[in-house]
């Protein structure tokens, strides 16, 4: 087996996102650089139902780009998230930051199935940068090729075992138990399947520009038809708000912070700081779809149709208006949680606040159904 050449448990696949999970109590724990947070999802005839969701901050720079600082302080903050959440289940999946996975699309010669794990592993040989036994590694036929039934589409992921293993440390430590290990690109999909649902022909042959806006990154994934066809990260996010309402009030982070979420900071607020970002904000969107058009090919894909605004972020006052009138594409906040059913300990209201900050979290519950 491959994935004994390269030092690695052959079930790697399934918990790097690739494979199947079976339908057992699963939590989606998204670890990312601001707060801990957990969703936990539940049948509910041919519908899924969102049961309970908890979102607990982080200590101040305990992950920072991606990487686990404080390993202690995480896996308390998750300890106490869980506490929170109520749940009885323990096993969760989780997720590795998608700038730390390498993944790419091969195509191979239909009549070379079976030589696969040689391929894959010449492959992975051109296209990782570090030693192939520091790594994760697998691949997963996608299907025949549009362009060629004569080949077959085969995707290729790796990540460092390093960072793989920091994320399953802090959640063992917590006490729970990692059941899956995913990319977080490739849980936001997931969830994005629920948003389609309700969108014209279920977003079919549409191309849609997804924008996780996070404390200190922006980033942006275009999907067209299930298939992620970019993804660009740029240093902006809203830690850059928080700092600016800080220095403006002379307060602490925290405080910023709260009072930025509760809207309860002094007169002026909105004119003087909060406009301001959120046009800078736009500005940014902007700038990363001029990224896109220029990378890939227009004559392809013309236009992406929608934007999808997800993170802690994109619920700013006045965000969505300001984006679909720079970019003059409609822009929607989202909501995975839309075609749910909601359990009765589900306060909707602060659902529809809290939702596009749980994209992440939700794909990665969503795992249990595969």
């Amino acid at each position: 087996m491959l994935s004994d050449k390269l030092g690695f448990g052959a079930n790697w696949l399934s918990q790097l996102g690739l494979g199947k999970s079976s339908n057992v109590p699963l939590l989606g724990l998204d670890i990312s650089s601001s707060a801990i947070k957990l969703v936990e999802l539940s049948r509910s005839g041919n519908s899924l139902q969102i049961e309970r969701y908890v979102s607990e901050p982080l200590p101040k720079e305990a992950i920072t780009e991606g990487n686990i600082n404080n390993i202690e302080g995480v896996a308390e903050t998750i300890r106490r998230a869980w506490q929170r959440l109520g749940s009885s289940a323990r096993n969760v999946a989780v997720a590795i930051p998608t700038t730390m996975a390498i993944y790419k699309k091969i195509l191979v010669p239909a009549n070379q199935a079976d030589d696969l794990e040689a391929l894959a592993e010449t492959e992975a040989n051109q296209i990782i940068p570090f030693p192939l036994e520091e790594v994760n590694l697998d691949y997963q036929i996608l299907g025949h090729s549009p362009a060629s039934v004569d080949d077959l589409e085969v995707l290729l992921c790796a990540a460092r075992k390093e960072k793989v293993e920091e994320r399953v440390a802090a959640a063992e430590m917590a006490g729970l138990k990692v059941k899956i290990v995913d990319v977080e690109s490739f849980a936001m999909m997931t969830a994005f399947e629920q948003i389609q649902l309700h969108l014209p022909e279920q977003g079919h042959n549409q191309t849609f520009a997804l924008f996780d806006i996070g404390s200190s990154k922006l980033h942006c994934s275009v999907l067209r038809n299930g298939q992620q066809i970019y993804f660009r990260e740029q240093a902006f996010g809203g830690q850059q708000l928080t700092r600016d309402i800080q220095r403006r009030y002379g307060i602490s982070f925290d405080e910023a912070e709260s009072g930025k979420r509760a809207m309860t900071l002094p007169d002026g607020y909105e004119s003087e700081l909060l406009h301001p970002f959120v046009d800078s904000l736009a500005q940014e969107i902007q700038r990363a779809l001029q990224f896109f058009y220029t990378t890939v090919s227009v004559s392809q894909y013309l236009r992406v149709d929608y934007i999808l605004l997800a993170g802690g972020c994109s619920m700013l006052s006045g965000l969505d208006d300001t984006v679909a009138a720079r970019t003059q594409i409609s822009t929607m906040i989202a909501n995975p949680f839309t075609t749910m059913v909601q359990s009765s300990s589900i306060r909707l209201k602060e659902l529809l606040l809290d939702a596009p900050s749980l994209l992440v979290a939700c794909g990665l519950a969503m795992r249990r159904f595969d």
